[in-house]
């Protein structure tokens, strides 16, 4: 049991850190946009010219991790020069014979592996070790991610528009020049096989992640015989003939309301908020300031595509997840500065340096993936026209509820202007092995949805689903309660899983409503009892605050309340300092986690005060609030 335990902590410890960074399938917007095209190709120093003779095995972090590099041709038909050395992490099984070998594969594309995975530190062996006992693990950096070779592309970095992204693509593609055209999953997966064969292994098992699942599916296709089994993890068909995202834009909005499951959000309607607020806001943009705690009002801008990147990424967060409910319906009911305050937030917090995940391998290998309604060779100036065309004949409800400016979510509008050839890369012919396969879906994966993993596992005679209500992308990792890990355990030991988790509690309970915000401050208190919901709304929503930012990364951030004041958020506690979630309603005070629930339950004590408010003194334990509002006692 102490095993079991300490496995699971090591769950909860990585799990929403690694996902948080994790594996997507669609585009995830970067943080801040900037027209600065200045890049730094870091792979220029990894490329040589002549072959790299591969290092032998070396010791190279604790527990008995060691490393190797696997040159690998840039280009395989020898037409373009260069060689990239793959950086490959080994940590063989501690104890006893190994039952064999499991690569490890993250997403992205543009995660490298052996970065994300962190073999070598006592919280990750712990962890991989209780999901795949007997196994000596492997993990390696993708040509162009990490210590393969990296892309790095600053402005792409950080584009966050549609636009930028795009003209931040073409300029990433340029720089690359001749190697552009080199980092398709194909490509990867046949680097995959060069590890294989350098570590001198006949059969590997193949753990994916997110895209990591494509890549473990290409690597099968390519190379059937040496697979003994496969987990898949948050699943992407490798077939999906779509670069519109249309699968996951038709699944979103019912996925996004299993949120509310169970009367969590009071009976709000979150797939008809967010349909109406992203068809609005596509044909006319949000715009507004959003007060900081330190210095000017920031401008904030909220079109059809930023919300569902906000939407979209609450698959990773379980705390921009408990914001949606109540700050899309005020949105929709016309208090637009919560959703404002939300899209600020997760825009700074969507930022990511390169070697964490590479926008610039990201875009050389879904733009060399495809598919695209252009031919690989298309002239760029020749594309978009090719692409108008083609999304004015798309059938009704390819996009679900959502207009055609949706189909921008996709990789044809982010590819358009990519060097030639764009497109038409091809996996291997197969057929698949037959082999022990399982596949794990999270319930509220909306970038992954679970449908596709279905269309997988019935390509496998041996395939079993297993999926994890109110959960999101990368499963495993991101399952609190310890179902997923123990079903992938039990499927690794020889057993069948459950078909379904348990649902469990979410860790903040989602915030069903805000209060309505007039344009000016009050001019009168309100009644003790009225300054009492105002309260319980804004803990409520401080506590998924805290639970989006330091409660996921450890750190202390400093965030502004919806209407002023600030947050100051610790990996225990939080403090609020004037912080308005209503106008002229503010709460100082410190709140402290004292049980990690789930529900989390945080207690202390907060002063109401501001012009809109029954001053007083309340005492907060869980969902508890008692105390004096107006000489009124409140409970």
């Amino acid at each position: 049991m102490g095993v079991l335990a300490t496995a699971f902590a090591a769950v909860l410890l990585l799990g929403l850190t690694v996902s948080g960074g994790a594996a997507t399938a669609g585009r995830t917007a970067a943080p801040a946009s900037s027209l600065r095209l200045a890049h730094t190709l870091v792979t220029r120093a990894h490329l040589t010219t002549g072959a790299v003779p591969a290092a032998a095995r070396a010791a190279c972090g604790s527990n008995g991790l060691v490393c190797l590099s696997v040159p690998v041709p840039l280009d395989r038909t020898g037409q373009v020069p260069g060689t990239i050395a793959l950086h490959v992490e080994e940590l063989p099984w501690p104890t006893g014979t190994s039952k064999g070998t499991i690569f490890l594969i993250a997403g992205g594309p543009g995660q490298g592996s052996a970065h994300t995975f962190g073999l070598g530190t006592a919280s990750a062996d712990q962890l991989y070790q209780f999901l795949f006992p007997g196994y000596t693990l492997v993990a390696y950096d993708d040509r162009g991610t990490g210590d393969s070779g990296l892309i790095d592309c600053p402005a792409l970095q950080i584009a966050n528009t549609e636009s930028t992204e795009r003209s931040a693509a073409a300029a990433c593609g340029a720089q690359l020049g001749t190697s552009a055209g080199f980092y398709s999953t194909a490509d990867h997966a046949d680097d995959l096989e060069a590890v294989r064969q350098a570590l001198g292994v006949d059969q590997i098992a193949l753990y994916g992640v997110s895209y990591g699942t494509k890549l473990a599916m290409a690597y099968a296709l390519a190379y059937p015989a040496h697979v003994s089994r496969i987990l898949l993890d948050s699943v992407l068909p490798t077939d999906l003939a779509d670069s519109y995202s249309s699968n996951v834009l038709r699944s979103l909005p019912t996925t996004v309301q299993t949120l509310c499951t169970g009367g969590l959000c009071n009976g709000a309607q979150l797939g008809s908020d967010v349909v109406a607020l992203a068809n609005a806001y596509a044909a006319k943009p949000l715009v507004g300031k959003v007060p900081q705690p330190r210095g000017r009002a920031k401008t904030e801008r909220v079109d059809g595509l930023e919300l569902l990147s906000v939407v979209l990424d609450s698959d990773l967060n379980p705390g921009l997840a408990a914001e949606l409910p109540g700050v899309l319906h005020a949105a929709r009911l016309g208090n637009t500065q919560p959703l404002l305050r939300l899209a600020q937030l997760h825009d700074v917090g969507s930022q990511e340096s390169s070697i964490d995940l590479s926008f610039g391998l990201y875009a050389a290998t879904v733009c060399r993936d495809g598919p695209f309604p252009w031919q690989p060779e298309t002239p760029i100036a020749d594309r978009s026209a090719i692409l108008s065309a083609a999304l004015a004949a798309l059938p009704a409800g390819t996009l679900g509820p959502f207009g055609t400016w949706a189909a921008s979510f996709g990789n044809a509008d982010f590819c358009l202007d990519w060097p030639t050839p764009t497109g038409g890369a091809t996996l291997g012919t197969g057929p698949l092995p037959n082999v022990p396969m399982l596949a794990v879906s999270g319930g509220y994966d909306m970038r992954t949805p679970t449908a596709g993993a279905a269309s997988v596992v019935a390509q496998f005679p041996q395939g079993h689903l297993v999926v994890v209500p109110g959960v999101g992308h990368s499963t495993v990792t991101a399952d609190p309660s310890g179902c997923a890990a123990n079903a992938v355990r039990t499927w690794m030991l020889g057993g069948t899983p459950s078909a379904t988790c348990p649902r469990r509690p979410p860790l903040v309970r989602p915030v069903a409503a805000l209060p309505p915000a007039g344009t000016a401050a009050p001019k009168r208190p309100a009644p003790p009892r009225t300054t009492l919901a105002y309260v319980r709304s804004a803990l409520q929503e401080a506590q998924a605050l805290w639970l989006m930012t330091s409660g996921l990364a450890g750190d202390t951030e400093l965030l502004p309340g919806t209407f002023g004041g600030s947050m100051i958020a610790t990996p225990r506690s939080f403090r609020l300092v004037n912080y308005a979630d209503t106008r002229g309603v503010t709460l100082n005070g410190t709140l402290t986690l004292t049980g990690s629930g789930p529900p989390v339950v945080f207690q202390g004590t907060v002063t109401v005060g501001g012009a809109g408010a029954a001053p007083g003194l309340l005492g907060v334990k869980g969902a508890s609030v008692a105390g004096t509002l107006g000489g009124v006692a409140v409970r």
